[in-house]
């Protein structure tokens, strides 16, 4: 009889401890909104140090036959590979790497917004959109919806940041130097020394709006990107940890769920992709804004052009956003903990 009491007794307070135990946030839910700002924009630069030659090369083949209704006219770059060898042998590593400096200030205002307010946008909108399931110091319980809603907003949020080095990162890119003794180009050419020198020469031939020219264009490239790749790589990595697939916490895991939020991303982002490129690298008004862009586009050269450099555009983001999460894995581990000793101290 006694020996049933202390089992009672032992299963209501067990009972009671479960009752009581905090769900364990994870390290973005931890981190302050400037320390996920800061490490989602040191993340996407270790990336994009990696990513930006194939970025250069989709921005080319994008540009490629712009609005020629000649499709079967010859191609300087027929696929990522020849694209690549092409542009080695003409203008050399350097050539590979233009805009590189100006990636890092992108991916910073970029990637900053975009991982740095993800978590911030969840919290609120589930305190205001799903108040039932939320609670004040537990785990942000995930609800699709209102993922996509937070990758638009911290994406949007983003590309007005990080639109005017984007615009001159675009331009520097399309540039080649090739050219310059009588080789083909690929777009309007525009020419700039550096970052800032584009900067100083858009802001006086057209003013803060000329650094701003293109923005509405980014903002739904972005925001389609956003919507697709944290809540395709949070549902991935639901799916891989709830059918013991890998372990919490490995590599594999980030890889594995990072692979399918880039593929995810690439099929959403690239027709906004094309759209964005062609109006960063106008010079003069040959699209009046995004919507007239694509239908000209669309016009031109058919509905398969919004999807040109798919391929480059697939080797970019899919790496872009293995890297990225990756980083941003690890770097977010460390910011916790030296926000937490900040906080001692």
């Amino acid at each position: 009889m006694s020996s049933t009491k202390v089992q009672d007794t032992v299963v209501v307070k067990t009972s009671e401890v479960a009752a009581v135990k905090p769900v364990k946030k994870n390290s973005a839910q931890q981190i302050s909104t400037l320390g996920g700002f800061i490490s989602g924009g040191i993340a996407a630069c270790g990336a994009v140090t990696f990513t930006n030659p194939i970025e250069l090369i989709k921005t080319r083949m994008q540009l490629q036959g712009e609005l020629s209704k000649n499709s079967d006219a010859p191609k300087l770059y027929r696929n990522p590979a020849q694209a690549f060898v092409h542009i080695y042998r003409n203008e050399g590593i350097r050539g590979l790497q233009q805009g590189l400096v100006c990636g890092y200030l992108y991916q910073l205002g970029l990637n900053g917004c975009r991982l740095g307010l993800y978590e911030p946008s969840r919290y609120y909108l589930t305190k205001y959109l799903d108040s039932n399931n939320f609670k004040e110091d537990g785990s942000i319980p995930q609800n699709l919806f209102i993922n996509v809603l937070s990758g638009i907003i911290s994406g949007s949020a983003g590309a007005v940041v990080a639109s005017p080095f984007f615009l001159i990162k675009t331009r520097m890119q399309s540039y080649s130097k090739a050219s310059i003794g009588g080789g083909q180009e690929v777009g309007q050419q525009t020419y700039y020394k550096n970052t800032f020198d584009g900067l100083g020469k858009i802001y006086k031939s057209e003013g803060v709006k000329g650094l701003f020219r293109g923005v509405d264009a980014a903002i739904l490239r972005t925001g389609a990107g956003s919507a697709a790749q944290l809540p395709v790589y949070n549902a991935a990595k639901n799916f891989l940890l709830k059918n013991n697939v890998v372990n919490e916490g490995s590599i594999g895991l980030h890889f594995l769920a990072s692979s399918c939020a880039g593929l995810g991303v690439a099929i959403v982002m690239n027709p906004w992709d094309v759209i964005l490129t062609r109006v960063y690298n106008q010079k003069g008004d040959l699209y009046k804004g995004p919507i007239d862009c694509f239908v000209k586009t669309v016009k031109s050269e058919g509905p398969t052009a919004l999807y040109k450099g798919f391929w480059a555009q697939l080797f970019r983001i899919g790496p872009h956003s293995i890297l990225t999460l990756m980083f941003m894995e690890q770097v977010l581990k460390v910011a916790v903990k030296v926000e937490s000793r900040l906080k001692l101290d």
